[in-house]
C-alpha cells in the first residue's frame, strides 16, 4: 500500500546541521528526534511544529538520545553551564597572562556556542588547530584563532591527556617569553552528570 508522507526537518540543536524528522501522513504524525538539545521554550518557537495556533497532534515520538535514561536525573541548562565555565575561566585568566585554559573537547563540532560566548564575554579568542572546519560558519571565525599565544585553547592532539599531564597544551605550548604556563583543563561533557550522584 502506498501513501504520500510529508517529511519536515527541524533543528535539533545538537551540533551544526543536526536535525529531527517530523513525518506526517494519513496514518498520523511521528517525530524522530535523534540526539537533540533544546532549551526550554525552543520547541514552542518552532513554527513547523504548529498548525495555526496549536501544536500539531503527534501520535508517536521516538527519542533516540543518549540521555533518555533515569540516571541522568538533572542536566543543567546550557546557560547554567556557560555561566559556570565563564566564571571559572574569567577568574583563572585574570590572574596573569600566563594562566591559560585548555578546553578538552572530545568532538570536532558542537562547542561553537561555548567558543563564541567565551570570546565575546572575555575578549579572548580560542585557539584551534585549524580554521577549515569553521569556514562554513562565518559567525564563529572572529572568535577562533590559530595563533597559539592566547589564554584559551581548544587545540587537539591524539594524546591530549598525556600532553596535559606534562603541563603543556596539545599544541605543544609550555611557556611564553620563557615564563611557564599555568594550565587548567575544562572538559565540557554532559556525560559527567550521569556518573555522579547528587
Amino acid at each position: 500500500q502506498k501513501e504520500d508522507i510529508e517529511v519536515t526537518l527541524l533543528p535539533a540543536g545538537h551540533c551544526p546541521g543536526s536535525v529531527m524528522f517530523l513525518f506526517e501522513g494519513e496514518n498520523g504524525t511521528v517525530l524522530y528526534t535523534g540526539d537533540f538539545r533544546l532549551a526550554k521554550g525552543e520547541a514552542a518557537r518552532m513554527e513547523l511544529l504548529h498548525s495555526g495556533t496549536r501544536v500539531k497532534d503527534i501520535q508517536s515520538v521516538y527519542l533516540d538520545t543518549t540521555f533518555c535514561d533515569p540516571k541522568f536525573y538533572h542536566i543543567p541548562s546550557r546557560e547554567e553551564c556557560l555561566n559556570g565555565i565563564l566564571e571559572l575561566v574569567r577568574s583563572w585568566t585574570s590572574l596573569t597572562r600566563y594562566h591559560v585554559v585548555w578546553l578538552n573537547c572530545k568532538a570536532a563540532y558542537g562547542y561553537e556556542y561555548l567558543f563564541i560566548n567565551l570570546s565575546e564575554e572575555l575578549g579572548i579568542k580560542v585557539h584551534v588547530n585549524k580554521l577549515d572546519m569553521f569556514r562554513n560558519m562565518p559567525e564563529i571565525l572572529c572568535h577562533v584563532t590559530t595563533d597559539r599565544h592566547t589564554q584559551i585553547h581548544a587545540c587537539r592532539h591524539p594524546r591530549d591527556d598525556d600532553y596535559f599531564r606534562g603541563n603543556r597544551l596539545p599544541c605543544g605550548m609550555t611557556c611564553q617569553n620563557g615564563t611557564p604556563l599555568h594550565i587548567i583543563s575544562i572538559k565540557p561533557s554532559t556525560m559527567w552528570f550521569g556518573e555522579r550522584i547528587k
